[in-house]
């Protein structure tokens, strides 16, 4: 990991770099390594028209999802450093797989962090038949019976999340993961699933129609959409805070001057009030930093990621 973080910081520095020519004179493609209707959909489709519009180029949007990201990951660490391929993920595929999955299909370091966009953690959400209205109920009614959680997949957030709870509350639940966590949300809603530590912006509509009852949040603060709901921190769980960041990445090797550019309409977009607002509006934190605060950002991600992954033993073929 350090070598990959020297790197990507040697990458963003290069003066040699600096220049953008006529970039960009086509369509940029954008992976997420997700399925749509999840976090990263709802940020690049609120930011999505005022970066097309700074860069006069569109952003096509990519869906590949699979192996928690690995695959849209390895598509972009493998493309051509020319501004025309980036990756849109959640800091995951960069601060996580490369501890959980053995063989990882792409190296880390050929993904430079362009901009942490924002953060946003998960919500713990179960069905109302389980018959628990708060964390500690949801605790200890897994010491006594067999429950199962879903997730938007095996090393996304929403699992390690759960994981990092379970192995606070030292009790288990079965882990059910599904393709992204638009189809986990719905069978927690059809009670096929029990619970569920799923993004904010999914589950809330369903909290709102009492379909779904919220237990908590993952990261440090309350989430302004759900103040009535704790931390898992607040909880019972002191210490706890298992918070996310959406990541801008483009292959390494791709001109510095063209990070750059890219960094700013993103930033730009990003700042202005009325798309902060909407963002705020789908449960997420706006950072739009430098690249090079994006590469300190991730060093500590990855750094507190590893230490997890190694605790509870996580490991992903």
């Amino acid at each position: 990991m350090k070598r990959f973080l020297a790197l990507a910081l040697t990458a963003i520095a290069s003066a040699a770099a600096a220049q953008t020519g006529g970039w960009p004179e086509r369509p940029l493609r954008v992976v997420v390594p997700f399925p749509p209707g999840g976090p990263t959909d709802i940020v690049l489709r609120i930011a999505g028209d005022t970066v097309r519009t700074a860069l006069r180029q569109p952003l096509v949007q990519d869906n590949k999802p699979g192996a928690g990201g690995n695959v849209g990951a390895a598509d972009v660490a493998r493309a051509a450093p020319d501004g025309y391929t980036w990756l849109f993920s959640t800091d995951t595929v960069a601060s996580v797989n490369p501890w959980v999955y053995n063989p990882l299909r792409y190296k880390p370091q050929d993904l430079v962090p362009a901009m942490v966009v924002s953060t946003f953690s998960q919500t713990l959400v179960c069905h109302p038949a389980v018959g628990v209205r708060s964390l500690g109920e949801l605790v200890a009614k897994a010491r006594v019976e067999k429950l199962n959680y879903a997730s938007g997949g095996a090393g996304v957030p929403g699992h390690l999340a759960m994981e990092l709870l379970l192995d606070a509350a030292k009790v288990s639940m079965q882990h059910i993961p599904y393709k992204g966590p638009a189809p986990a949300t719905q069978d927690v809603i059809g009670g096929q699933v029990a619970c569920g530590f799923l993004a904010g912006p999914t589950v809330l509509p369903h909290v709102r129609s009492g379909r779904l009852l919220a237990l908590a949040v993952s990261g440090a603060q309350r989430s302004p959409l759900l103040p009535e709901v704790p931390t898992v921190a607040e909880a019972g769980y002191p210490g706890y805070d298992a918070s996310f960041m959406l990541v801008m990445f483009a292959p390494r090797g791709t001109p510095a001057g063209v990070v750059a550019t890219m960094n700013k309409a993103m930033g730009d977009a990003l700042r202005d009030p009325a798309i902060a607002d909407k963002l705020k509006a789908t449960d997420q934190s706006v950072v739009a930093g430098t690249a090079a605060d994006a590469v300190t950002q991730m060093e500590a991600q990855s750094r507190k990621w590893g230490e997890v992954v190694r605790r509870i033993g996580l490991k992903l073929e």
